[in-house]
């Protein structure tokens, strides 16, 4: 029978006296091997090695000062012969600069005599029991969560719950990154696919009402993120406000390279609703102007036509929008708003050296980053793409990697030494779509895959929004005959002409413009910076 015990090598000169410690951690079914010098420690660390896997230690304690080879040698010694092996120094010595050199060395604990039974005991659970029993523990909260979250969904969730709803689902999407081998990530992709039919119904039954309702009769949204996070900081206070729209950066995205600021800021966050269709012309230019998009039709006529149906001009009066917002909500700045967009590397490299001259400069700097609706989008076209990032967990950590040595990233830790308030949202996020919808519709329909706006649009209404025209949405007219269609859930459209080839050529692509919680349910991110608090 195989022994699954695990061994310990334990080297201190003074190892007799240590005699209770190790009956008391073989009580607990532990093997220990006992040495009085770091010479010994690593020639059994290398014999064990030499041995194979099967006979090698699990953790080794070496006390710091003994005879001959001390802790610090045997630690490097032990490291260049296996560096995974997780070391515990222990020391009669409180010197920082021991501790400090020991750290450096990249040991696993620190523990200062005299030690304690349970303490030994404790830095073993941590080390060789720690992931398992996060896993456990992870597991029976989840567990819990998800059954709160079902009795919600049999309650019918008012907007406020949804956002909560989302914001636990991809809290735990995030969390499960850690703990893959619990096999709870089909639950959770089942309870979201779940979520998100009777979300597609709540957005069905109320959108039409928040677009025309008082701000106090319905939840946020696009148009309301200037006035709500914007013009209070540039109301309340004089220092420089800097506003990041990343374009298509999903809530769970976020939470995932959020820790990688922990260091630099303390964090408010709230969520908020994308308006619909969640695509950039329409839920980034509701940001900017405070407008729906039939109202940035009526108002600004010129502009929108100028740049109908063409996702890249339509987003070039964006400055505009918000000097317009700005004036018509009595804000009144020495200098205009400087807006900056980042979609080369180019632009992101001229971004970062010129961003804290913009604060100088400027009371309000905004900066839209498209890099993450690149890769949306670029993921959908490359087969290497798709090999890296096949699921949402790698997508998003694909998405952290990228942020982690970004000029976004740069450009935050530089922020970070002035006093200028920083804002973090986006536009939309994005659903990995695996169902088609077939859709049809005449030559002059839009080409969007999760919304389209034509004459005579027809789909199944269980899997889309139909509206006759744009107007219970607020959204442009397009002539009299207008239709839109939004799609639900995990829907994308496809027309009845090579309908198996582009149902096949689109399954599995990341997708916006429709009506989902990963589409709709957004971050507004208020940072403070530790580094230079204001």
């Amino acid at each position: 029978m195989t022994d699954t015990r695990h061994r310990i090598l334990w080297a201190d000169d003074e190892i007799d006296m240590l005699r209770p410690h190790i009956m008391f951690l073989e009580s607990k079914g532990y093997d220990v091997t006992r040495v009085s010098n770091g010479e010994d420690a690593v020639s059994l660390v290398r014999e064990s090695s030499l041995a194979g896997a099967t006979n090698g230690f699990d953790v080794i304690f070496l006390d710091e000062q003994m005879p001959g080879m001390g802790g610090l040698g045997a630690l490097n010694e032990i490291k260049q012969i296996n560096p995974a092996l997780p070391v515990v120094m222990i020391t009669k010595s409180e010197e920082e600069k021991l501790m400090e050199q020991a750290i450096g060395r990249k040991i696993s604990d620190y523990l200062t005599k005299p030690v304690n039974p349970s303490q030994i005991l404790l830095s073993l659970k941590k080390l060789l029991d720690g992931r398992r029993i996060a896993g456990e523990a992870a597991s029976r909260d989840y567990i819990q969560e998800f059954n709160g979250i079902s009795r919600q969904l049999m309650m019918g969730p008012t907007a406020e719950e949804w956002l909560d709803i989302h914001q636990k689902l991809s809290t735990w999407d995030v969390e499960l990154d850690s703990h893959s081998d619990l096999g709870l990530r089909q639950t959770i992709a089942d309870q979201k696919r779940e979520c998100n039919v009777e979300f597609g119904k709540f957005v069905e039954r109320n959108y039409a009402d928040w677009a025309y309702a008082d701000r106090e009769d319905r939840p946020p949204l696009s148009v309301d993120v200037i006035r709500e996070a914007v013009i209070p900081e540039l109301q309340n206070h004089e220092r420089p406000v800097v506003l990041f729209v990343v374009d298509c950066l999903r809530l769970d995205q976020w939470l995932a390279m959020e820790p990688l600021l922990y260091e630099f800021y303390s964090m408010t966050k709230s969520l908020y609703f994308s308006i619909l269709p969640t695509a950039t012309p329409y839920s980034r230019n509701a940001i900017f102007s405070g407008l729906f998009p039939a109202d940035i039709e009526k108002r600004h006529p010129d502009l929108w036509a100028r740049s109908e149906d063409d996702e890249t001009s339509h987003n070039r009066f964006e400055r505009d929008f918000l000097i317009d917002q700005l004036k018509r909500r009595g804000v009144q700045l020495k200098n205009d708003p400087k807006y900056v967009k980042i979609i080369t590397a180019d632009d992101a490299h001229q971004a970062e050296g010129n961003i804290l001259s913009f604060t100088r400069n400027n009371r309000l700097t905004a900066v839209v980053v498209n890099f993450v609706d690149i890769l949306t989008h670029s993921r959908s076209e490359s087969d290497l793409l798709k090999e890296i990032a096949p699921d949402e967990s790698a997508l998003r950590g694909l998405a952290k990697t990228w942020f982690e040595h970004s000029a976004l990233f740069n450009m935050l830790k530089l922020l970070a030494t002035t006093d200028a308030v920083v804002l973090i949202t986006t536009d939309h996020g994005s659903i990995r779509c695996n169902r088609g919808a077939k859709v049809l519709a005449d030559r002059e329909t839009s080409t969007n895959l999760r919304y389209k706006h034509g004459r005579n649009l027809k789909v199944d209404s269980r899997q889309a929004i139909v509206l006759k025209s744009g107007d219970p949405y607020r959204l442009p007219r397009r002539g009299v005959n207008t239709n839109y269609i939004i799609a639900k859930e995990d829907q994308y459209f496809v027309y009845p002409t090579n309908y198996h080839k582009y149902l096949n050529q689109y399954r599995d692509s990341f997708q916006h413009g429709g009506a989902s919680l990963e589409e709709m349910v957004l971050p507004i991110v208020r940072l403070e910076s530790k580094v230079n608090p204001a």
